[in-house]
Order: C-alpha cells, then sequence, then structure tokens
C-alpha cells in the first residue's frame, strides 16, 4: 500500500482538535495510523517527553490501530504504558497514575463505525490544539528520520480500572437518598466502568447495552441518538423501574446524555446549568466555561447564583484550554463534554465522573430533577440542525457568513466561533463542525414565533451558498 500523506482525504482527517478520518486505504490503515504515530512520537519528544498511555475504543480496527501505534512510539523511544480497550477518560487518568504526560486514544468518538481516530495529550489533562494539529501535519509530510541511536522505547501492560473507578469513589460524598439510575452504554466502553461504579456509590442500577460489543446490534454509542435515547426513555419510566435519571454515554466515555424522572430529554448545556448551580452553592464567584452553542439559560443560571460565565470555542480541548487558563472550576458543551477542574476533578472531560456528580446532587435533594430544571429560564432551542458542506470549503464559506451576519446586525455577532447572532430575546448560530463535513446550526428564542423568525434570518444567508445542501432534522419545515 503506498500512503500518499498530500491526498485531499488525508490532510481533511487532521481536524480542528484530533485526527479523524474512515477507515480505508486512503484515510486510516496500518501504515498510515503508523506514520501518523510517528510523528506524534517526534512530537512528544520535541516536548522531552518520554512516555505515553495508549488506549482504544470499541471497534473492529482499534486493536490492529493500537499495535500499530505502539509499534511507532516505542521505535522512536517512547515508553508505553497500555490500557487496551478503554474509555479517553481512563486514559486522561492514566496520565496522572503513571505520571505520563503523552497519551494517544484511538477513538473517532461518536462518529459511526467504519471511522477511527486519535485523541492526543500534550501534557497533563491538555490535547492537541489546532495549531498543534497543523504542525502535527507538517510533521507527518516532513517526518525526520529516526536517529539509530535512539533506544527502543518500552511496553508496559497496565490496569487502570480499579484506580480509576476508586478515585471517583473517593471523590463523591453521597447523601441519604438512593438514586435509581439507568446507565445506556450503547454496547461501546462506558459499560465497562459504569455499573460497577454506580453500585458501589450505592445507586439502583439498571444495565442498557453495558456489554462491549463492536457489531453494535442496535446502535451506535451517541448520546444525540435519537433511537438511543427512545430505549432508554422508556426504561427509565417503565412501572417496574421508576428511576430517578438515565444516562447515556458516546463510544469513549466522555460524553454524557441525560433523560430525567418523567422521560424528558435534558440538553447537555442544561445539565451544566444544574452542576453549575450544585458548584456555586459551595462556590461562590466559580468561573465556569461554555461553548457558543449552549443555551441562554446557563448563563443567566450562573449569574443568577453568583457564578461567573464566559463563552468559549466549541471544541474539547479548547475548552480544556481556556479552563486550565483562567482556572475555571466547571466547564462544558452542548455536545455533552463536561469538565470539572479545582478541587473537585482533573479538568479533563469525564462523562462517568459528571454522571456520579449528577448521582451526588440528586442523592441529596427531596425534588426531582424535573423540578429543578423547571426552576430555570425558559427558552425554546432547536436541536442542532446539520447542513451538508464539504470539508475543503467549510470554513471559507463561514467566514463569508460571519461577514454577511456582521454586515445585516452590527455589533451583534459573536465571532469567536462561527457566528453567533446575538437578540435581546434569543440568539442564532452557524459554525463549521469539526468532526463532519457540515454546518451546524442552532437557534433559540424565548416565543415559537421568535424562535421561526431567527431561524428565517440564518436560512436566508445559507440559502445564497450552493455548496452548502438542505437542512437536515429541522423539525420546523
Amino acid at each position: 500500500m503506498s500512503l500518499n500523506v498530500l491526498s485531499p482525504k488525508f490532510k481533511s482527517m487532521f481536524r480542528e482538535y484530533d485526527i479523524r478520518g474512515r477507515v480505508n486505504e486512503d484515510e486510516l490503515n496500518k501504515e498510515s495510523v503508523y506514520h501518523i504515530i510517528s510523528a506524534y512520537a517526534h512530537f512528544l519528544s520535541e516536548m522531552n517527553v518520554k512516555s505515553s498511555i495508549v488506549g482504544y475504543d470499541n471497534r473492529d480496527c482499534s486493536p490492529e490501530f493500537a499495535e500499530a501505534t505502539i509499534n511507532a512510539l516505542i521505535d522512536r523511544g517512547i515508553n508505553v504504558y497500555y490500557i487496551g480497550l478503554s474509555i479517553s477518560p481512563l486514559a486522561y487518568y492514566a496520565q496522572y497514575l503513571y505520571s505520563c504526560e503523552g497519551a494517544v486514544m484511538i477513538t473517532a468518538s461518536h462518529n459511526p463505525n467504519g471511522w477511527s481516530g486519535f485523541k492526543l495529550a500534550k501534557g497533563f489533562s491538555k490535547t492537541l490544539e489546532a495549531d498543534d494539529v497543523k504542525k502535527m501535519y507538517d510533521l507527518v509530510l516532513n517526518l525526520p528520520n529516526s536517529p539509530s541511536i535512539i533506544a527502543k522505547g518500552t511496553i508496559s501492560t497496565v490496569n487502570a480500572r480499579d484506580n480509576y473507578i476508586n478515585e471517583i469513589i473517593s471523590r463523591i460524598k453521597m447523601g441519604p437518598k438512593k438514586p435509581k439510575v439507568v446507565i445506556d452504554a450503547g454496547n461501546g466502553g462506558a459499560g465497562l466502568f459504569a455499573y460497577e461504579l454506580f453500585q458501589k456509590l450505592g445507586c439502583i442500577t439498571f444495565q442498557l447495552n453495558c456489554d462491549p460489543d463492536t457489531t453494535y446490534p442496535h446502535y451506535f454509542p451517541n448520546p444525540s441518538n435519537i433511537q438511543s435515547r427512545e430505549r432508554l426513555r422508556n426504561m427509565i419510566i417503565h412501572p417496574y423501574i421508576k428511576a430517578d435519571i438515565g444516562v447515556g454515554f458516546d463510544g469513549d466515555g466522555d460524553r454524557i446524555g441525560v433523560i430525567d424522572e418523567a422521560g424528558n430529554d435534558i440538553y447537555s448545556d442544561i445539565i451544566l446549568a444544574v452542576l453549575a448551580k450544585q458548584l456555586l452553592e459551595k462556590k461562590s464567584k466559580a468561573k465556569i466555561v461554555y461553548d457558543v452553542k449552549c443555551s441562554k439559560t446557563l448563563e443567566e443560571v450562573i449569574i443568577a447564583n453568583d457564578g461567573v460565565p464566559v463563552m468559549w470555542i466549541t471544541g474539547h480541548s479548547y475548552i480544556k484550554s481556556k479552563m486550565h487558563n483562567i482556572k475555571a472550576e466547571l466547564a462544558g458543551e452542548r455536545s455533552g463534554h463536561i469538565f470539572y477542574g479545582g478541587d473537585d476533578y482533573y479538568g479533563f472531560d469525564d462523562a462517568v465522573f459528571t454522571a456520579a456528580k449528577l448521582l451526588e446532587y440528586l442523592s441529596h435533594l427531596d425534588k426531582p430533577l424535573s423540578e429543578i430544571v423547571s426552576e430555570f429560564p425558559k427558552y425554546l432551542t432547536s436541536p442542532e440542525i446539520k447542513a451538508h458542506c464539504d470539508d475543503l470549503v467549510k470554513y471559507d464559506i463561514v467566514s463569508s457568513i460571519i461577514s454577511d451576519l456582521k454586515a445585516q446586525f452590527p455589533g451583534k455577532v459573536n465571532d469567536i466561533c462561527g457566528a453567533r447572532v446575538e437578540f435581546d430575546d434569543g440568539w442564532g448560530l452557524i459554525r463549521a463542525s469539526s468532526n463532519l463535513p457540515e454546518l451546524v446550526i442552532i437557534f433559540e428564542a424565548k416565543t415559537k414565533s421568535r424562535l421561526l423568525e431567527i431561524r428565517e434570518i440564518l436560512k436566508t444567508v445559507v440559502k445564497k451558498y450552493p455548496e452548502i445542501s438542505e437542512w437536515e432534522n429541522d423539525i420546523y419545515e
């Protein structure tokens, strides 16, 4: 197989904050994985980092890619701590356990089967950002030969699972109530951790699709998947269960989805508002970082509870970096990545720990999750609407859209990540997806009529660009 690193398909894998591609001859295969991770090994060596964690998610290609990854690292003198089938939070935690500033998590997160990729660390609780990914691509193009004098690295197969579970248990202080929880791991890796953890916390725990299965007989693990939410909802409200909460995880365990005891979907930005309220009851003036896709509800809840809201760029690496730079206590994204810092945790996105914090909160309260949420300010929010737009042109088109909207609404456009147009009674957002060839559109308002007006503003702008396809999952058509 001849590796063509100059092809547009190969280059398109190097995204804003990680590397993702399809498993095929042009993108990800054993040869290209070895080459990419050789570049990462050189990246680590330039930082004087000598060791790296290696773990992988539950896909057919993952063990083969893990072998190529390990070979690439040890061939360039990097010592490997191999954790095997795992979740991204375990890889990040293992960095602390084994004093490794490097980490390779082989995963395409919630991308469907047939995809793979890498989340690559550059220090503790930090992953590559946009400039680092560009540097990685440059290294792939011009990878220096490995000096023959470099001694090969070593490989140690380790089991960090029990330490990880015990670490979370030590940080959670459950109250008198024993919440009932249903967990849906979608046959991904999170089922290997969540059930045992919640049982040890004293919860009454029910499992749905918690056995890893690379065929994914029901659906691929993605908390945003409507089909998976329906199965989870039915189990929560079943008369023989009547759970307090349902939690879904993505394939690598760093994104969370939540359904309350009444079967209502709770967007992750609203879950972040719940967690912010919990945090601010103990730590007033705490800074809380959130991405541009989040509801105005979150900002208003933070302010009402004497916290400091900080809006930032969508993307787990960007949010982590901002959180560490300003020493924020909590951070999150509407996509379901939630991060605890300060005294509570290590500052990386961990859906299992986040679920434990939610259960901790519920165990101390006499009210259900739906009642907590009902007390928040109300906005009508669209789902994340997608429109196909090729990876090679999507960023240029979004730049043009930003200019269009700034001309139409002077002083009202936040352009830190796409175009978020702010109004007194709502907002609308158009941004390029970092993971897929598409644009993401979201809008929000106090009333249905105003929501549709903001939708029409965004529709009118998008129609100017023939490269953008019709909106998908637009429930307002």
